[in-house]
């Protein structure tokens, strides 16, 4: 601060300086105005006052010229000051101390745990859809039960009918595997529905798409406000990439309600390769996040 003072001083002094010159004429000079040649013109700026001053460079101007300079040379110390030129600015309190600096961590170590419980959802309500093509399938494997309601009811019957049909008998208990499984899979149904994994799946993919893409963003800001500059690499490109992968995954709801089997297969790829992304972005944070501590201190 001492030697922008001292710069601006400088400026300023030498601005005001310079004085033109000027000497006493004697007034004789006024007595031998004589035009003698084009020369002599030169002299007949010589007024009352005394001064020679053929470029009309005194008083007003020179005033002028003097403000003139101590006004560019204050703009010139403003201008080239660091204070005006620092992309850091005003101090930004609490958001560029340690507590700020490490919303960013927190919060994607939070949203890469969010991360994998979603996508755990995400396949539960995929597998609760899937299901009943699986229990249909598994249905018409099954031989006819004469309007049993099970293959163990449809065996009893036939063992019970003389003469046994063995050919039958023999096709109902092969089925009964086949029944055991669908029991299983109804049941495995059953309680997916009861759960709820599209509604979670939903829900937390809106909230991880939300707060995700916004601390994306604080990350960054923080480092500004901190340092003044960011610092372009593999982290911050990979959280770039991230978060597009996030925006393509939640484009392809509509197409996906309606059926869209591409659809599904975008959004679940999309997904999986944000994972792989966000665990690679906390691998290469932890580096990241203990020179922030370092260099930070609380609040």
């Amino acid at each position: 601060m001492i030697w922008r003072l001292m710069l601006l001083a400088s400026l300023t002094t030498s601005a005001t300086a310079f004085t033109l010159p000027s000497a006493s004429i004697s007034t004789g000079w006024k007595a031998s105005r004589v035009s003698v040649s084009e020369h002599n013109r030169d002299f007949e700026s010589v007024s009352s006052t005394g001064r020679f001053d053929p470029l009309k460079l005194s008083d007003e101007s020179c005033a002028r010229s003097t403000s003139n300079a101590a006004i560019a040379a204050i703009t010139a110390a403003l201008v080239l000051s660091p204070l005006a030129a620092n992309a850091a600015g005003p101090d930004w309190g609490i958001f560029e101390g340690r507590t700020g600096s490490l919303l960013h961590p927190i919060a994607m170590f939070s949203m890469a745990a969010m991360s994998a419980s979603t996508a755990l959802l995400g396949f539960q309500w995929r597998r609760q859809r899937t299901l009943g093509d699986e229990i249909s399938a598994l249905k018409k494997s099954l031989p006819d039960l004469g309007g049993a309601p099970s293959v163990r009811d449809a065996l009893a019957a036939a063992q019970s009918v003389e003469p046994v049909d063995t050919a039958y008998v023999a096709k109902l208990k092969a089925a009964l595997p086949v029944e055991s499984e669908i029991n299983a899979l109804t049941k495995e149904r059953k309680d997916l529905a009861n759960s709820g994994p599209r509604d979670k799946h939903f829900n937390q993919g809106s909230i991880l798409l939300f707060i995700g893409i916004a601390f994306a963003i604080e990350g960054p800001l923080n480092t500004y406000a901190r340092a003044g500059k960011l610092f372009p690499g593999p982290h911050l490109y990979a959280g770039a990439g991230l978060v597009v992968l996030w925006a393509l995954a939640a484009s392809m709801v509509p197409a996906m309600q309606k059926g869209n089997d591409t659809a599904r297969t975008v959004h679940i790829g999309a997904n999986l390769a944000g994972i792989g992304l966000f665990i690679w972005q906390v691998t290469s944070g932890i580096p990241i996040l203990l020179k922030v501590i370092e260099l930070t201190k609380w609040p």
